[in-house]
């Protein structure tokens, strides 16, 4: 069976240059661009996809739908759900990275971005931009919303999915196709790769370029290639 990981296109915010987390912006022409370039490539590859999930965030789901109708896919089931949202930058989100490293300092910055275990500063509740106000949460208990994470607590919340519905769904013989965010994905590949807290800091997954593993029933890694 086939599990594909595939990161959301650019982001309006990603060409900003901003840290954008649970914030819902929209693809960027490139971000449409690529999201469709690897709905083609999928298409080329020949993987006949069984089940696809993805998170809240638009960027996201527009990117799955528009590779999913390069591949005349669109009525592929389809499972959203706030556990492959983006990691939450808490305070950070909405600031330019830039900007943010040349007041606080570089290491700094990379220690908030790029950790496995140390998590920004939070955003207040209160904030505007939270996501306690935000429509899509409304039904969530408050204490399961966050207000920043480190790629620890992100784990916390994917995994549990992944062993939950994704898991099982490959165990049954589905290709899976997984569009989400860089550090959604990146917590699914340190597990699927098993990658030290070390290593993962160094894993980048780059936007619109899909990510295809080749499994055994035993979810054992056969085969990966970047499309």
């Amino acid at each position: 069976m086939k599990l594909v990981l595939l990161r959301h296109g650019q982001s309006e915010w990603n060409k900003l240059n901003l840290f954008t987390g649970w914030k819902d912006v929209d693809l960027s022409e490139k971000g449409i661009e690529e999201a469709k370039s690897a709905g083609r490539k999928l298409k080329e590859a020949g993987i006949e996809f069984d089940i696809a999930y993805t998170s809240y965030l638009k960027r996201a789901i527009k990117t799955l739908n528009l590779a999913l109708e390069e591949m005349d896919c669109l009525y592929l089931e389809t499972v959203k759900t706030w556990r492959l949202n983006e990691r939450h930058y808490g305070a950070l989100q909405g600031l330019n990275k830039k900007d943010t490293a040349e007041k606080y300092g570089d290491e700094q910055v990379h220690i908030w971005r790029r950790s496995f275990d140390i998590a920004p500063p939070l955003m207040d509740k209160d904030d505007e931009n939270s996501a306690h106000r935000d429509r899509k949460y409304r039904d969530f208990p408050q204490d399961v919303i966050p207000d920043g994470e480190s790629l620890k607590l992100t784990m916390e919340r994917t995994l549990p999915f992944f062993m939950d519905q994704i898991g099982p769904s490959l165990i049954s013989g589905k290709n899976v196709l997984v569009a989400a965010h860089g550090n959604s994905l990146r917590s699914i590949t340190k597990y699927i790769e098993n990658i030290s807290d070390e290593e993962i800091t160094s894993v980048e997954i780059a936007t619109g370029e899909p990510i295809v593993y080749t499994l055994d029933e035993n979810l054992k890694i056969i085969k990966k290639e970047i499309l």
